[in-house]
C-alpha cells in the first residue's frame, strides 16, 4: 500500500482553483466580452497564474455547449486574424449569481473551520 503525497503549495492552489475556475471565467466575461488570451492574462494579473490555456479553452467550450456563454468573431485591432470573443447568456448570468452565493457560503464555512483550528493551536496570536 503506497501513500499518496499530501498536496502542498502550488498543488493545493491548483486543486482549489480547478473547482472554481468556471466561476472565475464567468465573472471575467461578466465584466465585458473577452477573447481567449485575455482570460489567462486576467487570471495571472489576479495572482492565479497557475492556469494554462489548456485548461481554459476546453472549459469555455463546455460552458458554451451548456448555454452559459455565447461566442462571436470580431476583427483583431492589430490587423491579425479575427478573435473569438465570449459573452454571458442569461443562463450564464443566473449561473454566475448562484455560483457566487455558493462560493461565499462555502468559503465562509471553510474559513470558520480553519480559523477555529488556529485558536486551538495558538497560531496567529502574539
Amino acid at each position: 500500500m503506497t501513500k499518496e503525497p499530501i498536496a502542498t503549495g502550488d498543488q493545493r492552489r491548483s486543486q482549489l482553483l480547478r473547482g472554481v475556475l468556471d466561476l472565475c471565467l464567468l465573472s471575467l466575461i461578466g465584466e465585458r466580452p473577452r477573447y481567449g488570451f485575455e482570460f489567462a492574462q486576467a487570471l495571472a494579473d489576479a495572482g492565479l497564474d497557475l492556469v494554462s490555456d489548456g485548461s481554459i479553452y476546453p472549459l469555455l467550450a463546455r460552458m458554451e455547449r451548456a448555454g452559459l456563454i455565447s461566442s462571436y468573431r470580431a476583427p483583431s485591432p492589430s490587423g491579425g486574424a479575427p478573435r473569438k470573443y465570449y459573452r454571458l447568456t442569461e443562463a450564464g448570468r443566473a449561473e454566475l449569481g448562484a455560483g457566487r452565493g455558493d462560493w461565499r457560503a462555502f468559503s465562509g464555512q471553510v474559513g470558520r473551520i480553519l480559523d477555529a483550528g488556529t485558536q486551538s493551536t495558538g497560531e496567529g496570536t502574539t
